[in-house]
Parts: structure tokens; sequence; C-alpha cells
């Protein structure tokens, strides 16, 4: 073999080494037995050699003994990549840091053990849960008329408002000690599908509060106080929370918020107290109408250094009675005629006591923190389980629709290209049951999984959005009329709200999954 040849060769090895991720030492092992054998066997000089096997050894040396390959190679092209890359601010490295590392790790690694994924249990509802699902969700739902909500009422009827409070559904993420459901991650995921599946109003308006809200915060963050006052006024539905993040300026980048709060003392129900004045601005506020209790994020500022030696406090969450003095809650969005309450919610020079900061004092400068681990579990409920009763409300619907409905004298569903929509309608629902089963499970075994429930938030949306156009291709004429006889047309219209939420799918993708996962 000519010398051509045999660099060739080496190529070969040195990719598949590389491609089945060989260990350093074989590596470096096998590439040097190749190089003996040309040497020996070949007819040129050992002289001609020489170079290559010096090449060879200034390169195997190094990367083979650790504290040569740290000093000479790691921190040289750290330090280049450092003079590079911007700067990570704390509110960056906070946000990537979030969640927990649970099974995405080994997904990330690129070899995957598929076994390990296999024997996690599987996530069951509890005699409780399945009686709550066949019981008052069941009853719920037959309460609900979506197309009377969307196009008459604009908003769930008055009866079905106080069922949903008399029955808990605000509470389902509240322990039992405190007067709530205390229910698992699947539990209130398949409380959440149930609901959905029949009124996309009524399943974003109990699925907000048991996501990101002041209960998930006040549960892991907030003081004695603050659960004693506002978890079981939460959990029966005396409180109606909200949580206001998104300003008109900051959506994805929600860490750059303009809303701003200042430390001051002022006068207080009669005491001087130490507090915040606050002013912001926030907009797509889900329940902002009808709160009763604001948990509203803002940037702190201690310019007088009252809280400490700190003027820039950081990310701050407080929980705002809705009725202070000059807070605006009352007008609406329209959310694409979609009829669950959402709206902006302001203020100006508004005054906060310190004690209002969840966690107290001691919680000033930790909201963004509080976010980001929290974020993950709420979208590993939330968006999945709406995607899921969308494609469970397709199957059922356009399945049905395409037996009983007939063309040239049979069923639609027997042609070729209704089968192809059909397969994909049913193995897309499939996929995404066991998607949102493997998430909810791992956050019942007490993980907060960012990049999985990103995954998930994002292929279950697309999809979503997917079954939804099939279903509607296959409704046809019948779809595009609203009316109560419609049975998809809602659920086309509020496709972009799934997509949306939390970062729309892009932020998504290539932020969380790629940029924190592989991080």
């Amino acid at each position: 073999m000519g010398c051509f040849s045999w660099f060739c060769l080496i190529t070969v090895l040195l990719w598949v080494l590389i491609y089945f991720g060989a260990p350093l030492a074989f590596g470096t092992v096998a590439v040097g037995l190749l190089l003996f054998v040309w040497t020996y066997i070949s007819d040129s000089s050992f002289i001609l050699f020489i170079p290559l096997w010096i090449l060879f050894f200034a390169i195997a040396v190094p990367l083979n003994i650790r504290s040569l390959r740290k000093s000479w190679i790691t921190e040289n092209i750290y330090a280049m990549f450092k003079e590079i890359l911007p700067s990570m601010s704390a509110t960056e490295r906070e946000a990537l840091e979030a969640g927990s590392v649970w099974w995405d790790g080994d997904l990330f690694s690129g070899d995957p053990d598929w076994n390990k994924l296999l024997n996690y249990p599987k996530p069951t509802l509890t005699d409780e849960e399945q009686a709550f699902l066949d019981g008052p969700t069941e009853e719920l739902c037959k309460m609900l008329d979506d197309w009377k909500i969307t196009s008459e009422l604009h908003d769930l009827p008055e009866e079905v408002w106080q069922f949903i409070k008399d029955n808990g559904f605000f509470g389902m993420i509240i322990p039992k000690k405190y007067g709530g459901l205390g229910f698992s991650a699947l539990g209130h995921s398949a409380v959440v599908v149930k609901i959905t599946s029949r009124s996309m109003a009524a399943g974003v308006t109990i699925m907000v509060p048991n996501s990101l809200g002041p209960a998930e915060l006040i549960l892991h963050y907030g003081t004695d106080e603050q659960k004693e006052k506002y978890l079981a006024a939460l959990a029966c539905g005396k409180e109606v929370p909200c949580f206001a993040l998104t300003s008109p300026e900051a959506g994805s980048d929600a860490a750059s918020m303009p809303d701003t709060g200042i430390v001051t003392k002022e006068d207080f129900e009669g005491e001087e107290t130490l507090g915040i004045r606050a002013t912001f601005d926030k907009r797509y506020i889900t329940l902002s109408p009808v709160s009763t209790v604001i948990a509203l994020a803002f940037h702190l500022y201690d310019p007088e250094k009252l809280l400490g030696d700190k003027e820039d406090i950081g990310i701050t969450v407080a929980l705002l009675p809705s009725d202070t003095p000059g807070v605006e809650t009352r007008d609406r969005h329209n959310p694409l005629g979609v009829a669950f309450m959402n709206g902006p919610v302001r203020g100006k020079d508004i005054f906060i006591p310190v004690d209002w900061i969840v966690g107290g004092k001691d919680g000033a400068g930790k909201g963004w923190k509080m976010l980001m681990e929290r974020l993950g579990v709420g979208r590993g409920i939330s968006l999945p389980s709406v995607s899921v009763a969308s494609g469970k409300l397709a199957c059922r619907a356009t399945g049905a629709y395409a037996r009983v409905r007939k063309q040239f004298k049979m069923s639609v569903g027997r042609f070729e290209g209704i089968e192809e929509k059909l397969a994909t309608i049913g193995g897309c629902t499939y996929r995404m049951d066991a998607a949102r089963m493997m998430t909810v499970g791992a956050i019942d075994q007490g993980e907060a999984p960012s990049v999985i429930s990103a995954i998930v938030k994002y292929n279950l949306t697309e999809d979503m959005r997917r079954v939804v156009i099939d279903s509607m291709d296959i409704h046809a004429g019948s779809g595009i009329s609203f009316g109560p006889r419609n049975i998809m047309g809602l659920n086309y219209t509020a496709l972009p709200i799934g997509i949306t939420v939390e970062g729309a799918n892009i932020l998504t993708r290539t932020l969380i999954v790629f940029g924190q996962g592989a991080i």
C-alpha cells in the first residue's frame, strides 16, 4: 500500500474510534499499532517515519497525561473561548442551572441507556385521584358547553366557577394539611387532560393555578406565615391567583424586565414599615381580570442599602392583593377568541411591605431562581396535558366522523388518503400520551426536569398542531364554520396559544433544549 492509502486508513480508524466513543487510551494504542505495522512492513527507510512518530508522540503524550492535557490544551482552549463568548450574568447562569438532570443526562450523552428509562416505575393514579376523575371531573365536564362559553358568555358560567372552587380544582397541588387535594403530578395532569378535551377555556382556567402561580411558589419558597395565610384560601378558591411575569418589552427575555421596585421605609397602616415602591406594566397574565392575589415579578433595587450591602438586589417576586389601591387588573385581552380570563396588570408607585416578598426578606433577589426552578415543573405538566387533550379529542371526534360521513357510497374513513391522516392522528396521540406519562412520572419521583420538560413541551405542542390540522382536513367543510356541532374548530383557532406559552417553540428548541441541554 502507498502512503496515501495508509493515511486514509489511519483517518478512517480515527473517525470510527470517535464515532463509537472509544476511550482515549484505547484510541491512542490503536493508532500507534497501525503506525507501527506501517513502519514495520514498509519498504521505506525507518528514517522517513521519524517525523510521523514525533508527531504521534507530540499529540499522544499531552492528550493522555491529564496534567499536561489540562495545562497545555484545555486551559488554552478555554481561554480562547472565554475571549470570544460574551460573559454570563448571574441571571443567565441561574436559568441554565435550573432544575435537575434526570434521564436527559443519558439522552445528551449521545449513548442513552434505554433500559434505564424502561426500568423507571410506571406512574399510576391513586384510588382517590381516580375517584375524583370519575366524580367531580366528570360532573364538571357535563356542565361545560364550549360553544356557548366561547360565542355567548365569553367566560365560564357562574355556576361553573363556583363548582370549580367548591370542589378544590384550584388546589390540586396543595397538600391536604392546607386544605388542598394533594394530588400527584399524574393526577393533576389527568384532570387537566379530561377537562381540556371538553373545554379549552375551562382547562386553562384550572391549569394555571396548579402550574406556575402563587401556590407553587409559596409551597417551595414561602414563609410559614405566607403558607398559613394563602394556601388554604387558594385551595378552596377564596383567593384566585395570577402570576405576573411578562412585560410589553420583556417577553422571552423576561430577565430584562423593566418593572422596578425601590426599597424604602414608609408609613403603612399606621406604622413605619420597610417596603418597596414598585412600578410595573405586565401583559398576557392569565386570570388577572378575576384574580384576588398577584405573584408579581420585578427588578429590586436598594439605593439606601436598607436590606444589606447591595444596591442591585435582582429579580424578586412578591405577593400583592389585587385590590391594593392603584393596581389595575380588570382589563381583558382576547386570546384568539378562547374565553379564559387573560389581561394586563399595571401599577405605579405601589407600596409593597417586605414581608410580602415570597420567602420574606430572605427571598429578595431570589425570584429568578424560583421562577426557573418551578417553570420546568409547570411546563412538564400543563402544556403536555393540553396537547394530549387535543389529540384525544381529535381521535374521538375525527375517527367517529370518518366512520359516519359517507362519500361515493362508502365511509370516508376507508379512503387511503383519509386513513393516512387517521394513522397520523392516532400515532401522534399515542406518542404524546407516552411522553406525558414519562415526564409526570419523573416529577412524581422528585425531579424538576427543565430540559426534558422543554423537549416535551416543544414536541407535544408541535404534534398537537399536526394532529388538529390533519383532523380539520378530514372534517373539511364541517370544520370551517363555527357552531355548536363543530367539534375541532375552536381547538384549531387556539393552536398558537400552546405554541407560544412560556416562550414560543423557536425559543424552547434553540435556547432551552439545545442551549441549556448541551451545557
